[in-house]
């Protein structure tokens, strides 16, 4: 009966508490034993943050809603503790300290023992005062580099749990679809196989920690009408297919990702919140997935103040179970007092909250939260003198060398070297002009999910908590012959132009002028790339542009230097500059690694997740398009890039040769098999990515000129070269036909190793045979290369 604790006699053990049954057992004995408020609140979390002396959490006062009484709530048990760590600055040791606190309290609270579930931002980095702040999302998609982002998602979630966090929100899976939207820098670029197998990898690694990683927005959030945030998405049933889904389809067949957050967008007038095709039906139901499902922030209120679905709180309640969203986050609202009267309405079935506490509670099994003599004590307080909050007090490194030097890796791997026109590497240049805005902020490489954007900039008063060079520092003891000069010549976004003329004088001084260009992360119009930073036109912001054209005038060489959140159109400089570098927020490491790429000491390796708009105007486009969406005679807008998806330069030179095709015919459930010789040609070690892209001239719907299948890093030392074998299934070439379902045709196709989007080596013609061939989420996602070293 409900209320009735159910006990193993023989072991005098509460069935849910033992490790000895299977853990659906337990839960569904759990369930049974539970009243109607108890399991309603395993259903939400409050938003807390750590007490910064070492007490127990206080309710976080977010300025969309007040504060919950936790005193009132505890009683019945608690679904989530919202981000603890992430909601001001404190201490990591005595936050963990906190937790704990607050974890022993809830525990005694309700009458199962039932601790919460602890979850953070973890975007950038664990987003924890004095937490290393890596490179943000795109500069991840930047190095085409998987298993370094798997290692790299490992150590933040090894750090996320030493300390008594179980669930990261990250990765974002959103395919980039119109540059001027403001998370742009929150994603993996704007091809949707790149975004899959790097976000997989992540997930991989923040799994392999113990961490719950959640994929996010699900989905369309990014194909939002002008690149607004939130806007309403106009996409069809295909591109969703095509384009959306398949990131997130894979991190949940590869990489077992145990959580999703629904998106805030509504597509087609369908809010995702309230989609029950889409969170239950395809999710659950044709994918398999068995994890929960978590609002996006207040997403579930959403649709009764935003999208006008629900007539109250309880309505959108209800109509958010229906469809299949599981935890409200990041507060309680409408899982409170409104579901409860909708409950005892007779509005919403129970059969809703049962369903969606047993995926809660099989989630708190999986991470032991409802075993026998669960211990709060998170790993890195073990040891420690827990009576005495100053002995706890700096016990906790979360940026120790061995972060900093992952990091480091990153941001190297991530730098993309647009244009060189032989300027680079510096030679030794006895003066150096450095200009421009990011020259000077030590913030400038930082997104706005890092902790000290997100979160230190409302605590000025605060030490950011991590060594912030600024990118001049580092030039300095990168060039330590030169005389660096640094004027900054403008703001982010600022009007004033006073500063031009000593922004030009040094210009003329010097040997060579880096102009330090670029973004402000920030949130919701604080910023020009962020959360709710959206942008009328990729142009640089502010006078940036101008500035750039007045050093161009000069005549000394220009290096242009960008540390932004998303490609900008650079005007004249695509084809005066003597060189371009990209960065995109490459973390507390990105000054080194620029200035590293400067002087050569690091080989340029990144590659660019998103292509370079050579106009302001352009978007939305991305390299993704049919033919009438690139150039045409049928239209004045030419939309091509300055630089493509996929392109960046090295300061070697590789030769692409000797193409096989091993097998130029394949039936439709078959293989194509093709290979080719690579040789770095040039003087010193590079790495070179190979792009394999489909192009499938004829089929039964549009279909884009190209789109990436497979890519490999391949590393070679100057003169050495290998042989690069190809094996295609033919499920590569499948997409969704014009009846919904997806398909490999036969027929003519190319498939184009490449460089970059804009750069194709080498052309296979092949073909399919047989029969149209339908396939579903078990086809084939990848090919397979193999490398293999020559004799020169």
């Amino acid at each position: 009966m409900t209320g009735d604790v159910t006990l193993d006699i023989e072991r005098g053990t509460a069935i849910w508490n033992d490790p000895s049954y299977d853990l659906a057992t337990r839960v569904d004995a759990l369930v049974a034993a539970m009243t109607l408020a108890e399991k309603v609140a395993q259903l939400y979390g409050v938003w807390v943050g750590a007490s910064a002396d070492g007490g127990e959490v206080a309710p976080h006062q977010h300025e969309m809603e007040e504060p919950a009484d936790l005193d009132a709530l505890l009683d019945v048990g608690l679904g989530q503790l919202t981000r603890p760590f992430g909601t001001a600055p404190v201490d990591p040791a005595l936050g963990a300290l906190s937790l704990l606190r607050t974890q022993q309290r809830i525990v005694a609270a309700n009458r199962f023992g039932i601790p919460a579930v602890a979850h953070e931002e973890c975007l950038a980095g664990f987003a924890a005062w004095g937490a290393t702040a890596y490179p943000v999302p795109l500069s991840w998609g930047a190095t085409f580099d998987p298993a370094l982002i798997r290692r790299m998602a490992a150590a933040i979630g090894a750090d996320l749990r030493r300390l008594g966090v179980h669930q990261g929100l990250a990765p974002v899976l959103d395919v980039v679809r119109d540059a001027r939207w403001g998370r742009v820098e929150e994603t993996l670029g704007e091809d949707p196989y790149l975004v899959g197998t790097v976000a997989t990898a992540y997930v991989q690694g923040l799994e392999s920690a113990g961490v719950v990683a959640t994929l996010k927005h699900f989905v369309g959030y990014s194909a939002s009408r002008a690149g607004r945030n939130l806007a309403p998405v106009g996409m069809g049933p295909r591109e969703r297919a095509d384009v959306m889904l398949p990131p997130f389809e894979m991190a949940i067949r590869e990489g077992d990702a145990r959580s999703v957050m629904h998106a805030y967008t509504d597509t087609d007038g369908v809010p995702s919140a309230a989609d029950g095709p889409l969170l239950t039906g395809l999710l659950r139901d044709t994918w398999g997935f068995t994890g929960t499902v978590v609002a996006d922030y207040f997403g579930i209120g959403f649709l009764h103040t935003l999208h006008g679905v629900a007539g109250s709180w309880g309505e959108a309640a209800g109509a958010a179970l229906a469809a299949g969203v599981d935890v409200e986050l990041p507060t309680v609202k409408t899982f409170g007092p409104p579901l409860h009267a909708a409950l005892a309405a007779g509005q919403v079935p129970e059969e809703l909250v049962d369903r969606a506490v047993r995926r809660v509670l099989l989630q708190k099994g999986q991470l032991g939260l409802l075993d026998v003599g669960w211990d709060p004590v998170p790993p890195a307080l073990d040891g420690v003198d827990l009576a005495d909050p100053e002995a706890v007090r700096g016990t906790v490194d979360l940026d120790p060398p061995v972060n900093r030097a992952l990091a480091r890796e990153v941001a190297e791997r991530a730098v993309v070297l647009l244009r060189n026109d032989g300027v680079l590497p510096l030679a030794r240049p006895a003066r150096i002009a450095v200009v421009g805005p990011q020259a000077g902020n030590p913030t400038a490489v930082l997104g706005c999910y890092s902790f000290p954007v997100h979160v230190g900039s409302q605590h000025p008063e605060t030490p950011v908590g991590i060594e912030l060079p600024t990118l001049v520092e580092v030039l300095r003891r990168e060039f330590p012959d030169s005389e660096v000069d640094v004027t900054a010549g403008a703001s982010v976004d600022g009007p004033d132009t006073r500063g031009f003329a000593a922004a030009v004088e040094a210009a003329r001084a010097a040997d060579v002028v880096i102009a330090a260009l670029g973004d402000r992360a920030g949130l919701f119009g604080r910023g020009t790339s962020g959360e709710g930073c959206d942008v009328e036109s990729l142009a640089l912001p502010g006078v940036q542009q101008h500035l750039l054209d007045e050093l161009l005038d000069v005549g000394t060489p220009v290096v242009v230097v960008l540390v932004a959140g998303r490609p900008y159109a650079l005007g004249r400089a695509v084809d005066e500059a003597a060189a371009i570098v990209q960065s995109f927020f490459p973390g507390e490491e990105g000054p080194g690694a620029i200035a590293g790429l400067l002087s050569g000491r690091v080989e340029p390796q990144g590659r660019l997740p998103v292509s370079v708009p050579r106009r302001t105007g352009g978007q939305p486009t991305t390299y993704l398009a049919a033919r009438l969406g690139q150039a045409s005679d049928v239209s004045n807008l030419d939309p091509t890039p300055a630089y493509g998806f996929g392109h960046g330069l090295a300061y070697t030179t590789f030769d692409w040769s000797e193409l096989a095709v091993g097998r130029a015919a394949a039936s439709t459930d078959g293989e194509l098999r093709l290979a080719f010789t690579l040789r770095n040609t040039g003087g010193r070690w590079g790495s070179e990515v190979v792009q394999l892209y489909a192009h499938d001239p004829v089929a039964s719907v549009v279909q884009p000129v190209q789109r990436l299948i497979g890519y490999r890093r391949v590393s070679l030392d100057a003169g050495a070269s290998c042989r690069v074998e190809v094996t295609v299934p033919a499920d590569l070439f499948s997409f969704t036909g014009r009846d919904g379902t997806r398909i490999v045709e036969p027929g003519e196709l190319e498939l184009r190793l490449a460089a970059s989007s804009t750069d194709h080596r080498l052309t296979a013609a092949v073909t399919l045979h047989g029969p149209v061939r339908p396939v579903d989420h078990t086809r084939r996602m990848h090919p397979r290369f193999t490398v293999s070293p020559t004799d020169g």
